[in-house]
């Protein structure tokens, strides 16, 4: 039985993606630390879509938590293969660097560079034995080219991006792909503060994308279609230069 397992998929990108990979077959563990009502809602849209939809509450950043959750479900589910790993869960905390507390360059980085570690490693460790995997992680265009305002974010994304290119030579050998997506400005709650009239005229597509259309590019990626793609960063981002 084969499982896609995505990290913070209660919403946004990451429910998208959640959907996307239901709908092309995979049961799918959906990672989640707080929101039980939006979680809630994403099972039952993988469910609606004929696959298994499991709810796994952890913090990614915390390792005890990611072994005790995500390492104890592997363990005692030796007839499950996790063949899809997606890792998404991330968050911002912007400011400018100097007034920047240093609380919230901690919390940024724990969870997009340490989450990935802790996640991957029980992940991956499996697809070498099996020698079959995909590993898409969702960077975004502030790890590729900086932003103002979003130092911690895009260190953190930057980070994950240089990683994925080094794992991505690590276990290629084994048939595993290793893979980004670099979404730019996308309908999501993380943006939906932002003033989109003044930056969608900075896109050239002149608007903001959709949660779906990042998801799409990730199906490609795991897909039979994507066989001899790894190490790359694909941007979603409607033209904006990166």
């Amino acid at each position: 039985m084969e499982y896609a397992l995505v990290t913070g998929g209660s919403r946004g990108i990451g429910k998208a993606i959640c959907i996307k990979l239901a709908a092309m077959g995979y049961n799918v563990i959906i990672n989640y630390t707080a929101n039980d009502e939006e979680a809630k809602k994403t099972q039952v849209a993988v469910i609606e879509k004929g696959v298994e939809g499991i709810l796994m509450k952890f913090d990614v950043s915390k390792m005890d938590a990611v072994d005790s959750s995500l390492g104890k479900w592997m363990e005692e589910n030796k007839d499950k293969t996790i063949t899809v790993l997606i890792n998404n869960a991330g968050i911002a905390r912007d400011n400018i660097m100097v007034l920047m507390n240093p609380e919230d360059w901690h919390k940024v980085m724990d969870i997009a560079v340490d989450g990935f570690f802790y996640v991957s490693r029980h992940v991956v460790k499996d697809m070498l034995v099996k020698r079959k995997g995909r590993v898409v992680n969702v960077v975004s265009l502030s790890g590729l080219k900086g932003l103002p305002g979003q130092t911690n974010y895009s260190a953190s994304k930057g980070a994950v991006i240089a990683a994925t290119k080094a794992l991505a030579q690590e276990v290629g050998k084994r048939g595993i792909t290793v893979n980004a997506v670099a979404p730019g400005f996308i309908k999501t709650d993380m943006t939906a503060n932002l003033p989109e009239a003044q930056i969608k005229a900075m896109i050239p597509m002149n608007r903001f994308g959709e949660a779906e259309e990042v998801a799409s590019v990730v199906g490609f990626l795991v897909s039979k279609d994507a066989s001899y793609v790894t190490g790359q960063v694909i941007s979603v981002n409607g033209g904006l230069y990166s």
